[in-house]
């Protein structure tokens, strides 16, 4: 497969599937993002995309809306065909009962250069089946999905807006608002994205925020929000516990939390999960990160605050930073930066960032980076 040279039209189509698959963001988790194009004597037959877990497969998709006979035809597809029952049938029988006779796709749950079942069982029946091209792009696509899959816990995304000088509050913790317009809408849109959205009690108390996705026409489920209150400081009237708001609330605490304000939670519809805490009390993160996994949650973003972060950071639990720079100078000795705690003692200790997005909203920045796998327990 590492010989095969790729023409300029793979890659068109292939580029087609990938673009496709991306119209499943917010919908399919915690099943992987998926397109599928089908191509007959040079010419585009049918394309398809999975929409949403438990919908048909981007293959079958395909077929589907394919607008001629597609035996003999080639297929394009970013993930390697399932061959095993889940809750739809296998695409691999579905490819071979149509006569398709070639496959192409560009990532699989296996390791790169390594074939997985529903290779070896296309194969098996007389199919051309090659791995790529594109297998990084639909790797960075699906990132969450495969990071799930090889660790066991969700994807980690810590988004904070800061200044250019970098601070996230003035000295009397002022931070309404560091950043305009757009790059508070464009929140919204990486946020539809998450699975769950995590803030501290702190946080909850400063800002009494929705945690909500809001932009226009958005129709989908609210991602889960998650608190982190190992005391129960978090006030019962908190607009998180408003039940008129949609979406679901889980405040994950210690058994430090008193019975009463717990019960209050419970009746307003919260769901309140008690995690083993640290020595020093607070929630330990990687047992509620596992319960999160048992949830379908494969994508988190920590949204702060500053104690917040800097707790995933200590414990080297950030996979990913999207971090919005305001056209703002706060300076002060007093003013606080995004990830707090100690930090790192020496530079070469410090994570290094691959950077893989910046783009400009109105006179803000916003940088998209992650943690390299070298500098990272994960």
């Amino acid at each position: 497969m590492a010989s095969y040279q790729w023409r300029p039209g793979d890659l068109r189509v292939m580029k087609r599937a990938l673009d496709l698959a991306r119209k499943g963001s917010g919908y399919t988790s915690p099943n992987p993002m998926v397109g599928a194009v089908l191509v007959k004597n040079g010419r585009v037959i049918g394309e398809g995309w999975h929409r949403r877990a438990g919908d048909l497969h981007a293959e079958i998709e395909a077929i589907r809306s394919a607008t001629q006979d597609v035996e003999g035809a080639s297929i394009y597809v970013t993930m390697e065909p399932c061959c095993h029952f889940g809750r739809t049938p296998p695409c691999t029988k579905a490819l071979i009962e149509a006569g398709i006779k070639q496959v192409y796709y560009a990532s699989s749950e296996t390791e790169p250069g390594i074939k997985g079942e529903g290779h070896l069982e296309l194969e098996a029946a007389g199919i051309e089946v090659r791995r790529g091209p594109l297998e990084e792009e639909a790797r960075h696509l699906n990132r969450a999905f495969f990071h799930y899959l090889r660790h066991n816990r969700p994807y980690v995304i810590a988004k904070y807006s800061m200044s250019l000088d970098g601070r996230i509050a003035t000295y009397t913790g002022a931070s309404r608002w560091i950043t305009g317009d757009a790059a508070r809408l464009e929140t919204h849109y990486l946020r539809a994205q998450c699975d769950a959205l995590l803030i501290g009690a702190g946080t909850a108390i400063a800002d009494d925020p929705e945690l909500t996705v809001r932009f226009p026409d958005y129709r989908r489920v609210q991602p889960l929000r998650v608190v982190l209150d190992s005391r129960g400081r978090v006030p019962i009237k908190a607009q998180l516990f408003n039940a008129d708001i949609p979406g679901k609330t889980i405040v994950a605490t210690t058994n430090a939390m008193d019975p009463f304000h717990r019960s209050e939670l419970v009746s307003k519809g919260v769901e309140v999960w008690t995690v083993p805490p640290t020595a020093e009390g607070e929630i330990s993160l990687v047992p509620l990160l596992e319960k999160l996994m048992n949830h379908d949650v494969i994508s988190l973003m920590v949204e702060g605050g500053a104690i917040t972060l800097g707790s995933f950071f200590a414990e080297e639990l950030i996979n990913e930073v999207w971090a919005f720079v305001g056209a703002r100078l706060i300076g002060g000795n007093q003013a606080p930066g995004p990830i707090g705690a100690r930090g790192v003692a020496m530079l070469e200790n410090a994570p290094r960032l691959d950077v893989f997005n910046t783009q400009k909203l109105q006179d803000d920045i916003l940088i998209q980076a992650k943690v390299q796998p070298h500098q990272s327990k994960n």
